[in-house]
């Protein structure tokens, strides 16, 4: 593949909110509207417990963000003919020390609001924060790199779906149940797929690279395979659920059914750049399914 021209330099402040990496902050939003909705059906919700939630998921988010850039491109995975979107580190626009000191501070205020998540959750918050953020240091990073070695759908599904639903569900109720666990599924499902579009688009650069992605290991049409279940799995599962509970608004997620569909058509069909909306369109998607299904758990109680 030819190399891309480089990409114009911005702004430092746009620079640092493209390192941030914005169209995946829906990711850390998601589970907590869900989890929120989960507590809020048991009668247990709590606001003050929810918003410090969101705010620990966005800091994990972006801190974890940070580190990716930063590791990618010391690794090699963001070279001159990438076809996703540039990377601050690796086109210089950001030095990696400046972005290693950010990633520090961002994961500091995650630990700040994790202190009170503590206080209000106990041992088992503890747990999952120093494991989340051991997992966003180990994504990129360590001597065993999750993303480069296929764990990084099972990664994502973990943190991004059970952990985030569950973890917000238990800061405000103290206990566990069945709807939380089965609520994370199809969030931690549509997460995972948004990480197999940019899988599947970086497939060449990867390999080359030695970043032996799901997509690489077993080809792009298995990861194409992969993203069409685990959008039909996260629509199965309310679809399900409302039947069983004999609710209809459970089943208010099967409203995003026509964008998944266009979504798993474009991924089907499109390669390169254009994947790019592709990966946008399936964090948007997890976004508005998770609306959805918040209201419909809500709304169901």
């Amino acid at each position: 593949m030819a190399s891309l021209a480089p990409a114009a330099r911005p702004t430092p402040a746009r620079a640092w909110w493209l390192a941030a990496r914005p169209r995946t902050l829906p990711l850390a939003a998601a589970p907590v509207l869900v989890g929120s909705a989960v507590a809020w059906s048991e009668g247990e919700a709590r606001a003050l417990p929810a918003l410090a939630a969101l705010l620990g998921a966005l800091c994990l988010q972006v801190g974890a963000n940070f580190a990716n850039d930063v590791f990618d491109a010391e690794r090699g995975a963001d070279t001159p003919d990438r076809v996703g979107p540039a990377r601050a580190v690796a086109e210089g626009w950001l030095s990696p020390a400046a972005v290693r000191r950010a990633a520090a501070a961002v994961f500091a205020l995650s630990v700040a609001v994790g202190l009170y998540l503590v206080w209000v959750g106990g041992w088992p918050i503890l747990a999952l924060g120093l494991l989340s953020i051991a997992a966003g240091l180990a994504y990129t990073g360590g001597p065993y790199p999750l993303a480069y070695h296929g764990w990084g759908e099972v990664a994502v599904f973990l943190f991004f779906g059970v952990g985030a639903v569950c973890g917000t569900v238990w800061v405000q109720t103290l206990w566990l149940s069945g709807p939380a666990l089965a609520a994370s599924l199809p969030v931690g499902a549509l997460a995972a797929a948004v990480l197999v579009v940019n899988n599947v688009r970086d497939a060449d650069t990867d390999r080359r690279a030695g970043k032996h992605t799901l997509a690489v290991r077993f080809g792009e049409g298995a990861g194409r395979a992969l993203y069409r279940g685990l959008l039909a799995a996260s629509l199965a599962v309310p679809l399900i659920w409302s039947i069983a509970e004999k609710s209809a608004w459970l089943a208010l997620p099967l409203a995003a059914a026509p964008l998944a569909w266009r979504l798993d058509r474009s991924l089907q069909r499109e390669r390169g750049t254009a994947l790019n909306e592709t990966l946008a369109g399936t964090a948007k998607l997890a976004l508005l399914f998770s609306l959805l299904f918040a209201v419909g758990i809500a709304a169901s109680r």
